[in-house]
């Protein structure tokens, strides 16, 4: 509870500040972004609903909610009973146009997180990655005609499509009740838009989330949303950290380093479980480069502490052969997952088995 107030706190003087030094920049994005979802609220602009199941995971802020380890979390509860495919624009990838994953398919193809789950679920899922999620649906039915679920990674705001089943992920530390539209704070669009979601899922929050301060996000988030939106909380679980390369026995003395949105909740929780000595922070989706590797070595070496980074750090480092696996110094990561608070992870996983069932029960009888 504490951690919270400081961060908000922290993040309501920097959004204050920035929301009045820009809030005529805001205005002039906010009449754009509203118009344009309100044309599609008049059916003016064209969205389109597939017969195939599609599950939309995504945010109305900017980066930084988890949505990968959703996405991976609903690959594993999905992947026995269906035959699951993930769409991603593949953001900061070195290709263009509609791409499927393959066993040469590299980061550069693809964006991290879609190489991500490639290389997690390797042949267990279809990872596909494309600009225009319209045309790209249609593409994986050609190429993969027994895929029964497309999962859309980041797709809140591309409304081409019409998802049968959308999910909005907000973080507990920055929720999209506080913030305000870019360029004043991060929001890709109004508050207001939450009303699209057929459900909505609270993500990072701590452990220890006491019911009084979950009821109070709830009457927060129902200001925006729909009244009987289902509300879900959740926290990042962490493993044990893995090595990079075989051979390594992890010391707990780290030098961490990661590209990410916001890295003070790993930062914090790195600081609590090991001994922490430097933190490293790149910005999000960064594109490692060989003296990066080199500049992080050597603070390892100085500090006689090893290397530990995040999944979606380690797949552009694996995929690029950046780390040799001779050093002296052991590179480690930490894998995550997503843990439901309040006993609701029954329901949550009900909530999306039943949707699925509703749409292909609507299919037959259409």
């Amino acid at each position: 509870m504490q951690l919270r107030i400081k961060l908000l706190f922290t993040y309501s003087y920097k959004m204050n500040f920035r929301a009045v030094i820009l809030y005529p920049l805001t205005i002039i994005y906010t009449l754009i972004t509203t118009f344009r979802n309100h044309l599609f609220n008049i059916n003016y602009s064209r969205s389109f609903n597939y017969d195939i199941m599609t599950i939309s995971v995504g945010n109305l802020s900017v980066g930084g909610t988890g949505k990968t380890p959703m996405v991976e979390y609903l690959i594993r509860l999905l992947k026995t009973q269906y035959s699951i495919a993930t769409l991603s624009r593949g953001y900061k990838r070195k290709s263009k146009g509609f791409l499927i994953a393959n066993d040469q398919s590299t980061v550069q193809d693809l964006g991290d997180e879609p190489y991500q789950f490639h290389t997690k679920f390797n042949n267990e899922i279809t990872v596909a990655v494309g600009e225009n999620r319209s045309l790209a649906i249609p593409k994986i039915l050609m190429e993969h005609a027994e895929t029964q679920v497309i999962l859309l990674d980041d797709a809140y705001q591309h409304r081409t499509v019409t998802p049968d089943f959308n999910l909005l992920l907000s973080q507990y530390s920055s929720p999209f009740f506080n913030d305000y539209v870019l360029p004043s704070g991060y929001l890709r669009e109004t508050r207001s838009g939450a009303k699209r979601a057929d459900a909505i899922l609270i993500t990072k929050c701590p452990l220890d989330l006491v019911v009084s301060e979950r009821k109070e996000t709830i009457d927060s988030i129902k200001k925006y949303a729909t009244p009987d939106i289902p509300i879900f909380f959740s926290a990042i679980n962490y493993g044990m950290p893995i090595a990079f390369s075989p051979g390594y026995k992890f010391s707990g003395n780290v030098v961490l380093f990661a590209g990410l949105a916001n890295i003070r909740p790993l930062e914090e929780y790195v600081s609590n479980s090991f001994n922490l000595l430097e933190v490293v922070s790149y910005k999000d989706h960064y594109d490692y480069k060989l003296n990066d590797l080199k500049e992080l070595l050597a603070k390892a070496k100085e500090h006689n502490a090893q290397l530990i980074t995040t999944e979606k750090d380690i797949v552009k480092i694996r995929s690029n052969q950046l780390f040799n696996s001779s050093e002296e110094i052991g590179l480690f990561y930490l894998p995550i997952s997503v843990q439901f608070l309040f006993q609701e992870e029954e329901r949550f996983n009900s909530l999306v088995q039943e949707a699925i069932v509703s749409k292909y029960e609507k299919e037959e009888a259409s």
